[in-house]
This record gives structure tokens, C-alpha cells and sequence, in this order.
């Protein structure tokens, strides 16, 4: 048998962003419980009192509290290093039979420069490189006859290393996309291991995307 305790907590994992900000006490409950109470008689099956929807609120808001904060935050407090590169020319290019061959030609031709950023990734049917645009044409020299899909000048890389512990807790980059996504910034790219990410922005947003994961070690 469904309880009201268990139906408004289902609703509530359902909405992230939701999610986050009854966790974080920014949400008036009465108002919440009021918008709620139509989707939850639904799916009960019957009349349900909007101040039983509060209590659920407010006992689900405090074990989220626990939950989410204190496991979180403890994780963005010991972020390390954050390291910031701009000049940078994101490639997608199609997957293709010649295109590995191609990537270890302009590694070959790039493993003396000293001081730029290069990265590759490669999905289903597309191939990423990112690379400084100082050598950028060796990307165009390298791959002419491949398929390339898109091509993004003017961005920059924040690239964020993380603590060990952020493996075994859940949330941690929903938590930093999040408030990445709050400041209405456009991640054009996310390049991961296991204990760092790379994000890649645009030169005009990068001070802002700076300053949000920079303040995250002090919440």
C-alpha cells in the first residue's frame, strides 16, 4: 500500500532541481504541497489533506538536508586544483575507418609543443579533439577528407580535480552542473576521469563558470 510519505518523495526525486532547493530550505512548502495535491490524490486513489502533504514535506526536507548536504559538501570542500586554458578549438568529426590513423599523425606532430592543450574522445559515430588554436591548423592539415560535424572556436577549459571520495558519492556532478546550469552557462563540452572533469565554455563565460565551481568549495 502506497503512503503519502512515499508517493511526495517519488514526486520530489522525480523533479531535480526540485530536489535541490527543498534540500536546501528555499521553497515555501505550503505552496508546494498546494501545486502537488492533484498529481498525488491521482496517484492514491483518494481525497489527501494538503497539511499531511506538508509534514511529508518538511520530515523529507530534513532527511534531504542530511542526505544531499552533508555527503556533498564534504566532497566539494576538498576539490583541488582548479586549472583554467583558453584559445581553444573544439572538432567533432565522424567516425570513420582512417580517422584513428589521422589522430596519431597530429599526435605525432604535436608531442614537441610543450605548452598546449590537447584532448580526443571518441563516442558511437563521432570523434572529439580539443585543441589549442595556436596548432589548430594541423588539426585541418591532418584530417582533410574527414567528416567534420562541428567546429567551436573562442572557447576555454576549466578543468577541476576532485577528491577520491567523489566516486562513492552520489550527486556530485549533478550538484556542480546544477549550479552551473543556475547561471545560465552553455557547456559545450565535458571531458572526465575518474578523479577530475574538464568543461569547456566560451571565452565570454568562462570568469563566471570559474567563479561558480571555485565558490562551491566554500558552501
Amino acid at each position: 500500500m502506497k503512503t503519502i510519505a512515499a508517493v511526495v518523495e517519488n514526486y520530489i526525486e522525480t523533479k531535480p532541481f526540485l530536489l535541490n532547493a527543498l534540500a536546501q530550505g528555499i521553497i515555501n512548502l505550503t505552496s508546494l504541497s498546494r501545486n502537488m495535491l492533484p498529481d498525488l490524490q491521482q496517484e492514491l486513489g483518494k481525497d489527501v489533506k494538503q497539511g499531511a502533504i506538508v509534514m511529508a514535506l518538511k520530515r523529507l526536507s530534513e532527511d534531504l538536508d542530511f542526505r544531499m548536504n552533508h555527503k556533498i559538501v564534504k566532497v566539494l570542500k576538498n576539490i583541488g586544483e582548479i586549472t583554467v586554458r583558453s584559445s581553444l578549438v573544439d572538432y567533432t568529426f565522424a567516425v570513420s575507418d582512417t580517422i584513428l590513423n589521422k589522430q596519431a599523425d597530429l599526435i605525432a606532430d604535436i608531442k614537441n609543443y610543450t605548452d598546449i592543450f590537447y584532448t580526443s574522445s571518441r563516442g558511437v559515430s563521432e570523434t572529439n579533439i580539443v585543441i589549442s588554436e595556436s596548432v589548430s591548423q594541423l588539426v585541418d592539415k591532418h584530417f582533410v577528407g574527414e567528416k567534420l560535424l562541428h567546429k567551436f572556436e573562442n572557447l576555454a577549459s576549466i578543468t577541476v580535480k576532485l577528491p577520491k571520495d567523489n566516486v562513492s558519492t552520489p550527486g556530485v556532478y549533478y550538484f556542480i552542473f546544477q549550479r552551473l546550469a543556475w547561471e545560465g552557462i552553455i557547456i559545450n563540452e565535458v571531458i572526465s576521469t575518474s578523479f577530475e572533469f574538464t568543461i569547456l565554455v566560451s571565452d565570454e563565460e568562462v570568469d563566471l563558470a570559474f567563479k561558480v565551481i571555485k565558490d562551491l568549495k566554500s558552501i
